[in-house]
Formats: C-alpha cells, sequence, structure tokens
C-alpha cells in the first residue's frame, strides 16, 4: 500500500484529495511541522530535504507534489500532449509563484535572518497573493480543459492552495472564478473526505 507521509493544511493535501478521486488505498502519515517533525531524522531518512508530500511506493519513495500526483492519479493527465503541458504549466506556476509567496508569511528564516525581514515580508504577502489571484482569475478560462471538475490534479493542487488565501489576508470572494471553483471542488467527495479525515 502507499505511504503518504502529509502536513495538514499543506500541499500535500493535494495528494490525499487524488488518491481519494481515483480510489486508491493509502495510509496517510501525519508530520506535526510545530514540533518539527519533518527535521528530525527519522524523517529526513524518508525526505532529506524535510519537506511533504513524500510517498512510499512499491518502486521507491517520491517527492514534489507535481510529480507524486501525476503518479498517483495518471487518469487525471490529459491525454492531448497540449493540455497535459498547459496543467503543468499551471501547477509550476501555483509550486513556483504562488506557494513562495504564501511562504514568506509563514517561514521567513529560509530567505533572511533578521526579524524585521520576516515582518516585512509577512507584510507584503496579501498585496502578492492577491496579485496571484488576479493572474488566474484572467488566465483559467484559457485552459483547455474543465476547472473544477477534478478531470486533472492540477484542480487538487490549485484548490489547496486556494485554502490558504483567507489565512494570507486575502478574500477569495473578490475574485468570482476563484470563488466558484472552490465552490465546486467543494461538493466532490474525495475534498470531503480529506476534510473528514483533519487533513484540510
Amino acid at each position: 500500500m502507499l505511504r503518504l507521509h502529509y502536513a495538514p493544511r499543506t500541499i500535500s493535501v493535494a495528494v490525499a484529495i487524488a488518491l481519494e478521486e481515483v480510489g486508491t488505498p493509502y495510509e496517510a502519515v501525519r508530520l506535526d511541522f510545530a514540533a518539527g517533525e519533518q527535521t528530525k531524522e527519522d524523517y529526513r531518512r524518508i525526505n532529506p530535504k524535510g519537506r511533504v508530500p513524500a510517498l512510499e511506493t512499491p518502486d521507491g519513495i517520491l517527492t514534489e507534489t507535481g510529480a507524486v500526483l501525476e503518479y498517483v492519479a495518471p487518469s487525471l493527465v490529459p491525454s492531448d500532449p497540449y493540455a497535459a503541458a498547459k496543467m503543468r504549466e499551471l501547477m509550476c506556476y501555483l509550486n513556483g509563484t504562488m506557494h513562495p509567496h504564501h511562504a514568506h508569511g509563514l517561514r521567513g528564516e529560509r530567505w533572511a535572518d533578521q526579524e524585521s525581514s520576516f515582518a516585512d515580508m509577512k507584510q507584503k504577502v496579501p498585496e502578492r497573493m492577491a496579485d496571484c489571484c488576479v493572474y488566474l482569475e484572467e488566465h483559467l478560462p484559457e485552459m483547455p480543459f474543465p476547472i473544477g471538475d477534478l478531470q486533472v490534479v492540477s484542480d487538487a493542487y490549485l484548490y489547496v492552495v486556494l485554502t490558504w488565501l483567507k489565512g494570507d489576508g486575502v478574500e477569495i470572494e473578490d475574485h468570482p472564478l476563484l470563488a466558484a471553483f472552490q465552490h465546486k471542488m467543494n461538493t466532490h467527495r474525495s475534498v470531503q473526505a480529506v476534510y473528514e479525515k483533519g487533513m484540510l
């Protein structure tokens, strides 16, 4: 059986949504980030990066959310090369732009040493995350696949990122397309399952 190492409310929960959606059994192994379990030797043997997700498979361990999502749910990857590339483009944007903006408010020590720098980075988070929402509002309609139907793994990725907005000082209702996406995703049994398990 697959073993998913995750932390609540982190991007690793996107993998759990995908697993629930395709009906693949898995064992969820919760890490307590507040207690620093991701930095302990036991977990570093599983993922030396000290991050989540990490997925134990029969063939070895996989890390990095986009890669893990495609492994666990290949049926949710478009067969058309252009559509698949656009899906990956979206996930790369979420991973490389939106996720770091969010993390600057929580883990400033990754980028700076001075407390004053942490405060400055945190103050910038609402503006930067709102900018990302504006970008998504404009470009999601261009995607060559339905958004919110959970026919592609990027839906799970985007959904979890959007759950961070309120804590980042952004009201999703200010972005109607994203609010509609979130509402549609909330109707999926796979999304409801991760809430019931206390993952989100």
